[in-house]
């Protein structure tokens, strides 16, 4: 019989496999980005609260915040070199901005480490912290689901965003489940599966019968940065 323990493992290198899809997904986008030297609409906040969230969870990970935790520590390694790669390529050709959110973590890291002792407390605030901007990165496509609705279109639906959130957030939640419980990766990532969940029940909903066309480009605002899934 497996143990939990090899299954936690087993679970949470799956987790990390999809996860590395999920920080991988915006890569097409940036390529245009550098080959039309232009951000045009893209907008650099999604990888700004998700460089913050990778490096909270990086954070959170520490053996001496909360131990046992080298698979989250890893996958959000992987991610915040990917997205520290994007911003840069983002700042290359639009206005440089993130300055308070950088500062916003390395205060928060230096509060947790030299005020709060022990891993208990540590991982109370790091891991409430690390649920908000994780609920942040989950529900972001959840933006533009009124004009899908309105228009009748997934045209600028992020399908691949929100197939992989459903598969991270189901990934994750299984492991945080799996005994040691881990209820600050729980709770975020059961929000994420669920956001992920009602993301591909709209697509569902109007990919084969939506207009989906080119005439709405001016229209439609380009704010996840994710490619374009057509159906």
């Amino acid at each position: 019989m497996v143990s939990a323990s090899l299954a936690r493992n087993i679970i949470g290198i799956i987790g990390n496999v999809i996860s590395f899809g999920l920080f991988f997904s915006p890569a097409p986008t940036f390529v245009k980005i550098i080959k039309q030297k232009s951000v045009e609409e893209f907008k650099p906040d999604p990888y700004i609260a998700t460089v913050l969230n990778c490096a909270l969870w990086v954070f959170y990970g520490m053996p001496f915040v909360h131990p046992n935790s080298l698979l989250v520590v890893t996958i959000n390694g992987v991610g915040l070199v990917f997205e520290f790669v994007y911003l840069a390529i983002f700042f290359t050709y639009a206005t440089n901005k993130g300055r308070v959110q950088t500062i916003f973590f390395a205060a928060i890291m230096l509060i947790t480490t030299l005020v709060l002792h022990g891993t208990t407390r540590r991982s109370l605030v790091v891991g409430i912290i690390c649920d908000i901007f994780n609920v942040m990165m989950y529900v972001s496509p959840l933006t533009i689901m009124a004009k899908v609705i309105k228009t009748k279109s997934v045209k600028y639906m992020p399908f691949w965003l929100s197939l992989t959130n459903f598969l991270n957030g189901v990934c994750w939640t299984t492991y945080a489940l799996i005994h040691p419980l881990d209820l600050y990766v729980l709770i975020s990532n059961s929000i994420g599966a669920v956001s992920g969940l009602v993301q591909l029940i709209l697509y569902a909903c109007y990919c084969w019968g939506g207009e989906n066309n080119d005439d709405d480009d001016d229209e439609v605002p380009k704010t996840t940065g994710v490619p374009v899934s057509e159906c």
